[in-house]
């Protein structure tokens, strides 16, 4: 699988060979989210793919004033391929975005910043190339309500796989086989009902280009993964954006929806992205050093101490929603812990088992997808950037199974945590950004914590709960 063209020559070819109709232009704003636009292909040029087009930057969040509104989308071909859902033929082309103003890469567009951070890899005379393998768990659900009114406040999730439907009323009977709470990691049908859902998703993503390596349900009722083959830094963030919006259409289109919320159910397992990380250089892993332990060389050790030296501001990025947090509190597999492990699922880096120089890797377990991945995977490979530059050392390896420790016997053992607010890793991250500054600008970090804070944050603070209401109405 992968590139379906390599050049504007082989765009046209491939549009015509496929009869395209329209031409979809795509780019992600701060939150991660997929903006688009689409083309008539009749007005689809060589000189349009080359000069880009423009666009209005003031109509996204957090971007541009209305009197510097105007912004260029410069589309990137190799990215092209084939929407599998629309009725007329319609390629999908990712872009970047280019500032006008500036005459440069907008300081703001996430995938312009991650272009940047290679670009910071190479100079840095480091490595080469830098693989990610991202691993984006979800919910399926058959029904969502929500209600966020000044005077009520409510939100149902229904799923099959619930156990609080065993004495439901379906129509052709209740069959009652379901995983229950925290029960649902590899079961077979019956029990796992999504087995042709997710074959169908799997067999979509190889359309548009991805490798599927595998698909299963995960532990909590109504979560799936889907795993597909790691890329480069750029490209395992457009296959993060293909893979959530082939995900949520398969779903929407069988009459279901995905959501990849990090704590969506109170009590069961939340969704992670499990990020799997190593840097090479002429075709070296720099990651790998046969004997040492879980194969891990200083390079990998000294990155995976930058990750952890900065990781309350690398959160910011990489957990970047006040539901990220309820994902990580102790009892749920939480990976907050800040040590590191061959093989042990506990702390928030794993050593994973590999053998030999090609499967030595890190993986850190903290993030989820709620990250824009771009911005995700930057922050995480300017920290680890930095713990090479510096040699900091991160505290480990712990064998142990942590989530059996209490949090004073965290404390006694002086191993760091992830911050549990939102609220902590934008205060963090204003107080640590030096490691970012190579790539992102002070525009950008500020803009970014601003924007978070007025958009999660304070709303999310302000807002009484039913729990709330629940626990201090008769106060």
């Amino acid at each position: 699988m992968g590139k379906f063209v390599n050049s504007v020559e082989e765009f046209f070819e491939f549009c015509k060979e496929n009869e395209v109709k329209f031409v979809d232009f795509r780019f992600t704003d701060m939150k991660g989210m997929w903006h688009h636009v689409t083309y008539n292909m009749k007005a689809v040029g060589a000189d349009l793919l080359t000069n880009g087009m423009p666009f209005d930057g003031s109509s996204i969040e957090a971007w541009q004033p209305i009197n510097r509104s105007d912004m260029v989308l410069k589309p990137d071909v190799e990215t092209a391929f084939l929407d599998p859902f629309t009725a007329d033929s319609t390629i999908i082309v990712i872009c970047d975005v280019y500032d006008i103003y500036k005459s440069q890469m907008y300081e703001k567009c996430p995938r312009s910043i991650a272009k940047k951070t290679l670009e910071h890899l190479a100079n840095a005379g480091i490595g080469d190339v830098a693989y990610f393998g991202p691993e984006n768990e979800f919910f399926v659900f058959e029904d969502v309500k929500v209600i966020d009114r000044a005077n009520e406040s409510y939100y149902r999730l229904d799923t099959e796989d619930g156990e609080w439907n065993d004495s439901k009323d379906y129509e052709h009977g209740n069959m009652g086989h379901r995983p229950r709470t925290k029960g649902g990691y590899f079961p077979v049908a019956p029990i796992d009902n999504g087995v042709d859902l997710r074959a169908e998703m799997m067999q979509v993503l190889e359309q548009v280009g991805l490798e599927v390596m595998l698909g299963h349900h995960e532990v909590a009722q109504g979560q799936h993964e889907i795993g597909i083959k790691f890329g480069t830094l750029v490209e395992a963030a457009d296959n993060v954006q293909k893979l959530k919006y082939v995900i949520k259409m398969v779903a929407h289109l069988n009459g279901k929806s995905v959501t990849f919320m990090p704590k969506p159910l109170y009590g069961d397992n939340g969704n992670g992205m499990h990020v799997h990380q190593s840097i090479w250089k002429d075709g070296k892993n720099l990651f790998y050093k046969q004997g040492e332990y879980g194969n891990l060389s200083d390079t990998a050790r000294h990155y995976i101490g930058g990750i952890f030296k900065h990781a309350r501001a690398v959160a910011a990025f990489t957990n970047a929603s006040t539901n990220s947090y309820k994902r990580l509190i102790p009892g749920f597999e939480a990976p907050s812990i800040l040590t590191y492990s061959s093989q042990n699922r506990s702390a928030s880096c794993r050593i994973p088992y590999g053998a030999g120089e090609m499967a030595t890797r890190i993986e850190m377990r903290f993030p989820d997808s709620t990250a824009c991945p771009y911005l995700a995977f930057a922050a995480m490979l300017l920290a680890g950037l930095d713990g090479i530059k510096n040699q900091y050392e991160p505290i480990g390896p712990m064998d142990e199974d942590l989530f059996e420790l209490s949090l004073d016997e965290i404390r006694e053992k002086g191993i760091p945590q992830m911050p549990h607010t939102l609220r902590g890793s934008l205060e963090a991250l204003v107080r640590d950004n030096d490691f970012l500054k190579p790539v992102m600008t002070d525009l950008f970090i500020d803009t970014y914590q601003h924007y978070k804070f007025e958009t999660q944050v304070w709303p999310y603070e302000a807002r009484p709960t039913p729990f709330e209401v629940k626990t201090m109405y008769s106060c």
